[in-house]
Formats: structure tokens, C-alpha cells, sequence
């Protein structure tokens, strides 16, 4: 298949804190537990004349027509979860969907909407399902009375806040929370992702690659020669739009930013925003040819 621009609406449906499930179960029944959920998403998919795109670790990503079929099909993804529990473990799921223009070249699927429906699963929390404003505008009015308001966001590709629309999915929601009219419910920005390089090496951390590491051992994500840097002395993550860096070593990691200001860091953890510098066991005043550069990109992952 040719590359082609078309209108679909995007979904990701993300296990909901995977890595507490693995310490709980062990990594195969962890994981035999994730796959059987999975599973039974990607099985319901032709009932809503849905297609799974691709399996991310722990979520799954699927495109559909238009919005009332894949807002009907997050629905019944919910209720398989907590009903049936497919995986022989309760397992929680958090899902957003998107309905826009979207770049498919082969299976794969690209642009501004992908990232905007990726953004709003971050954003949701365990058993929500969320979805923006042109979504709900999409649907049939008898659908519109399954969601609600709940926050306002400015999603990729848009200058400008749009509402963000929580979906309803259990016959019984006496225990939602109420939503005050009166407060201020904007939701930070998508993140975009946080590049990440030293030389040649260079590696992005972004909802696809949520975690990068750096160290000395030649299998880190950025490897640092130095004998002040530890095996495995420091990672980023990405925890919803924000990016930790998270020290594990002995000589702790120096941070310095864009203002001038160097942090020592010693298992602690500390957010980089913006750009600036990364020097694994020495401070900037020390000899240390190893210096890592970061830099936050806030384009698309997913450009053509």
C-alpha cells in the first residue's frame, strides 16, 4: 500500500501500572496475564469494524472508521477487562482515542492524531477512557450522552484548549466525582520527547520509548567509557508529559540547564525541562569528554 492520508479515529488502550503487576506476579505470569488481555481488546476489534496497528509492550493500537465505533469498541474493551478478566488476573486499563487526519504508509499509521490520542491515554487514569473534542463532535447524538466534559488541553496540531471528554462506561456510576464548574481543569500540554545524545549515540524518550539508560555497561541506551560512571548509572523516564531523570549510581549524575545552574543528583530523581547538559559521575569543573546533550523536542513523534 501506497502512503495516503485518510480520517480515522486512533485508540490506545495501555495497561494501567504494568511494572507493579510484574513485581506482584512474577514476569510470566505478568505477563501471560497482559497478553490474554490484550488479547481479548484485539479479539473484539472486527465488531467495530476496528484494526490493530501494533502491540507497544503493554497496549495495544488500533484504528477505526469513525469515532462511534471506536468510542462503542473502548467501551466494551472496559467491561471485558473488569467482567471477564481474560488475562486470569484483574488487570486495569486506561484508553484515549483521537478522530482525525492520519498519514498510513503499509500498516503503520503517523501524525498529529496518533500523538493527540497517545497523549490523551497518558492523560487518563486507571478504568477512564478519554477522548477530545472533535471525537465527541464526531459522534451520533445518541452517544453523546456516554461522555462528559472533564478537562481542557491543548492536544498536537492545535494552538488553541479544547475540551477533553471522559467516556462512560459502567451501568452504575454512583461513585464518579463530581466535576466543579468553578475550578481550573487544564491539563499540561502534550510532552512531545526528550532527545537525548553523546557523539554518534543519540536516543529519544517519548510515549514509545518511555524509558533510556546511561551508563557504562555497553548495553545502555547511551554507554559512557568513564570509570567515574557507573554500570548502570542513571535513566529517564517519561511519567505522563513530564521527564525524570532518576540517578542509581555511586559518584551521582550533575545536571546542568540551560540557565547556567548545576544539580548534583544522588539517588534522587529531578524533571528536565528545556535543554542543557548530563556528565555521569564529574561536575562541568572536572576533565570529562563525556557530556550528554538533552533537548526537548516538542514536534510530532510522527512525522512524514
Amino acid at each position: 500500500m501506497s502512503r495516503e492520508t485518510r480520517t480515522l479515529t486512533v485508540l490506545f488502550a495501555d495497561v494501567t501500572e504494568s511494572s507493579r503487576l510484574y513485581n506482584q506476579l512474577g514476569d510470566v505470569a505478568a505477563r501471560n496475564a497482559i497478553n490474554g488481555s490484550l488479547g481479548a481488546l484485539v479479539d473484539l476489534l472486527p465488531r467495530y469494524k476496528g484494526r490493530l496497528v501494533k502491540t507497544l509492550g503493554d497496549a495495544v493500537m488500533c484504528v477505526f472508521p469513525d469515532a462511534a465505533n471506536g468510542v462503542a469498541a473502548a467501551r466494551e474493551m472496559q467491561r471485558v477487562i473488569a467482567d471477564e478478566v481474560p488475562g486470569g488476573h484483574p488487570i486495569r486499563m486506561h484508553i484515549g482515542l483521537h478522530a482525525g487526519s492520519v498519514i498510513v504508509d503499509n500498516d503503520d499509521v503517523f501524525g498529529d492524531t496518533v500523538n493527540a490520542a497517545a497523549f490523551l491515554t497518558n492523560a487518563a487514569m486507571a478504568d477512564q477512557i478519554l477522548l477530545s473534542e472533535a471525537t465527541e463532535q464526531a459522534l451520533p447524538q445518541d452517544m453523546k450522552a456516554c461522555v462528559r466534559p472533564l478537562f481542557r488541553s491543548v492536544l498536537k496540531g492545535s494552538t488553541e484548549e479544547s475540551a477533553i471528554y471522559q467516556v462512560l462506561w459502567r451501568q452504575d456510576n454512583l461513585e464518579l466525582t463530581d466535576v466543579n464548574l468553578m475550578a481550573s481543569r487544564v491539563l499540561p500540554a502534550d510532552a512531545g520527547s526528550l532527545v537525548v545524545e553523546l557523539g554518534q549515540a543519540r536516543a529519544r524518550v517519548d510515549r514509545w520509548h518511555p524509558l533510556v539508560s546511561m551508563g557504562r555497561d555497553l548495553a545502555s541506551d547511551i554507554s559512557v567509557l568513564d570509570q567515574f560512571a557507573s554500570r548502570q548509572h542513571c535513566s529517564i523516564r517519561l511519567t505522563r508529559s513530564s521527564f525524570y531523570l532518576v540517578d542509581h549510581s555511586v559518584n551521582g549524575t550533575y545536571v546542568t540547564f540551560a540557565s547556567g545552574e548545576e544539580v548534583h543528583l544522588l539517588r534522587g530523581e529531578i524533571v528536565l525541562e528545556g535543554s542543557g547538559e548530563i556528565r555521569l559521575g564529574r561536575s562541568r569543573d572536572e576533565v570529562a569528554d563525556s557530556t550528554i546533550i538533552f533537548r526537548r523536542d516538542r514536534r510530532s513523534a510522527y512525522r512524514p
